[in-house]
């Protein structure tokens, strides 16, 4: 990707230890193929505009209509309030963890959930990186500070899953931490679900060329730039070696008690239609109403057995 501000320069990417993780038939990237976006050009190539929406092996022809998703995330909201005022009583907690490349709509995403939702009891969490006095602690511990109380429920817009994603690609950590971290947040997670807490991961996935429309579209408008940060610059340059993280990620630490689905989200409509679905369908709340929350549309979202065999991340 060409920027042409220093802020956006960063180191090559790590090379952790791959035991335990998937093997790729796939052939690695071409050197040099992501010179041809510009995220300062005025207008995007064409071939990247015609193959952004059926990048990645997006299952659909034709986008969500803007009515009929309306028409649908209305009774999904609702159900949301069912949800969170059942865990008010019930002392329950709640926490949904999203993941997922630049511009996949975690976001966007998450403000569908929390958007009729009382604020003191659904709660965002998006850390900022370490301080100094932070990266001397366990890993885990800003956290796991960061937990519900009975009653809440908390989305985590990204979460301790950047060790295996963005600090291992970016080599902001060591190949070791990254494989330590691998072993242990299944544990971590085992220790919040044995406590209590339910545990939702969802991991929003986009191809290559629709990653380059988000970000070129997020640079040319001034209300959007500031969701770009120096390492969104590294997002095209680096998409194959964030799939093979991903696809480490998502093997090594989906368990039964946190177990990873994958969010189809070339479509930002139907992407958070289903996963508001997933949601709902995953917790026993009271008072469900089945027919209100619909089908789950197993094209878009995908558990992450399935979403391995079928070749997992895309790469270029």
């Amino acid at each position: 990707m060409t920027k042409k501000s220093p802020d956006s320069q960063a180191s090559a990417a790590a090379a952790p230890s791959t035991a335990g993780e998937p093997q790729r038939d796939k052939p690695a990237g071409k050197p040099g193929k992501a010179k041809a976006f510009d995220i300062e050009a005025e207008i995007l190539p064409e071939s990247i505009i015609d193959a952004a929406y059926h990048s990645g092996g997006y299952p659909y022809g034709k986008r969500m209509k803007r009515k009929r998703y309306s028409r649908e995330l209305e009774p999904l909201q609702i159900e949301l309030q069912k949800l969170t005022r059942w865990a008010q009583k019930q002392g329950e907690r709640i926490v949904i963890v999203f993941e997922g490349r630049d511009g996949a709509g975690k976001g966007g995403t998450i403000a569908r959930f929390t958007q009729h939702l009382n604020p003191r009891h659904a709660r965002v969490v998006a850390l900022p990186k370490p301080s100094d006095t932070e990266q001397g602690q366990w890993y885990f511990q800003r956290y796991a500070s960061e937990m519900p109380t009975a009653g809440e429920m908390v989305f985590f817009d990204r979460s301790w899953y950047n060790r295996a994603g963005v600090e291992r690609v970016m080599d902001f950590c060591k190949p070791e931490e990254t494989e330590e971290f691998l072993r242990e947040a299944p544990v971590f997670e085992g220790m919040l679900a044995r406590d209590g807490i339910r545990i939702v991961k969802l991991f929003l996935t986009i191809g290559r060329e629709m990653q380059m429309t988000r970000l070129h579209a997020r640079w040319h408008d001034p209300l959007k730039r500031w969701k770009l940060s120096p390492i969104d610059f590294e997002a095209i340059p680096r998409f194959d070696d964030y799939s093979r993280a991903f696809d480490a990620m998502l093997a090594r630490t989906s368990t039964e008690a946190a177990p990873w689905f994958v969010v189809r989200s070339n479509d930002k409509l139907r992407a958070r239609l289903n996963a508001i679905r997933h949601v709902l369908r995953s917790i026993p709340y009271k008072g469900k109403d089945e027919t209100a929350i619909g089908p789950l549309d197993d094209k878009v979202v995908v558990s992450v057995a399935r979403y391995l065999d079928k070749g997992g991340e895309p790469e270029s």
